[in-house]
């Protein structure tokens, strides 16, 4: 007899895997017996294995195709993608014997993303622990070790400091400074990296695979970036880390507030997350308020290093 299936779907990126982590072990801890399987797409394949709850990755590109699944129907299907009828619809297809999913009334628009998962089960009886993020380090090699890690890059515009700032930042942060994207934004780091007098071969945007920029993370001194995938991975890392937060508060995507190694920065603005644009309260934000983060967590504060006083 074949063991029983349990499929989740979480067809997203990579901070949306990261905040998924304790939901994902949770239900490994509530059915140790059973096979599950997570929906996701297949470029994060690398990391899901590290999660130590999934045991097979359905590749999973949105929500625009039905689901790839070959298998009898789940015998429960979770929806950790979110509460509209898509993604709903999707698993029912499958015809699950149990479906675990928010509804309209369930779903509550001001919640941390992990805690919203997190409460999810445990409203069906599936205690969750949404302090459970860290992965292990990864095994393999890091193009680079002990670096800085700036990250310029996002989603949308909305999330993307300005290339001028970014440079600054850079010419300033001591020790070995990385810059970090897509190959889509790799120009852009190009960008800063001539603004900051930093050599070419700083540029790591768009050359950097799952694979090479999770120890790249796990091994950084620090890293500083946006509201983005890469501030999950260091918080996942345990890596100190200064996120800048635009659009969207900390207190629904932010790194959990009780670790003092991960500083989110944020001047209380929310505006529009799909804009072209820097969010207005990202504008705010200053190159001298990073810094300043950035000395409370490098040691070195009264080296030439720091000669900036901010």
């Amino acid at each position: 007899m074949s063991a029983p299936e349990v499929l989740v779907l979480r067809a997203l990126g990579l901070g949306d895997l990261l905040t998924a982590v304790p939901a994902l072990r949770a239900l490994r801890r509530a059915h140790f017996d059973v096979r599950i399987t997570l929906a996701a797409p297949e470029w994060l394949a690398e990391l899901v294995g590290d999660i130590g709850a999934v045991d097979r990755l359905l590749t999973t590109d949105g929500l625009d195709e039905p689901l790839r699944w070959r298998a009898r129907p789940p015998d429960l299907a979770v929806n950790l993608h979110g509460h509209g009828p898509q993604s709903t619809a999707l698993l029912r297809e499958l015809e699950p014997q149990r479906l675990i999913t928010f509804d309209r009334d369930s779903w509550r628009e001001q919640e941390h993303e992990v805690h919203r998962w997190c409460r999810l089960l445990s409203e069906h009886g599936i205690p969750a622990d949404p302090t459970d993020l860290r992965l292990p380090k990864p095994w393999c090699p890091a193009p680079v070790r002990g670096a800085v890690v700036v990250h310029i890059g996002a989603s949308h515009g909305s999330r993307r400091w300005p290339v001028d700032r970014f440079a600054e930042l850079a010419r300033w942060l001591p020790g070995h400074v990385v810059l970090t994207g897509s190959l889509p934004e790799r120009p852009r780091a190009k960008e800063v990296a001539e603004l900051a007098g930093l050599p070419p071969e700083r540029v790591l945007a768009g050359h950097t695979s799952l694979a090479e920029l999770a120890p790249l993370v796990a091994t950084a001194r620090l890293v500083v970036c946006g509201d983005t995938g890469v501030a999950h991975l260091a918080t996942a890392y345990g890596t100190p880390s200064v996120v800048l937060f635009g659009p969207v508060s900390p207190e629904l995507w932010g790194p959990p507030p009780e670790r003092p190694e991960h500083l989110a920065l944020w001047a209380g603005i929310s505006s529009d997350t799909f804009a072209d644009t820097p969010a207005p309260g990202l504008l705010r934000i200053s190159v001298d308020e990073v810094l300043d983060a950035a000395r409370r967590l490098l040691p070195g504060k009264g080296s030439l290093a720091w000669a900036r006083s901010g």
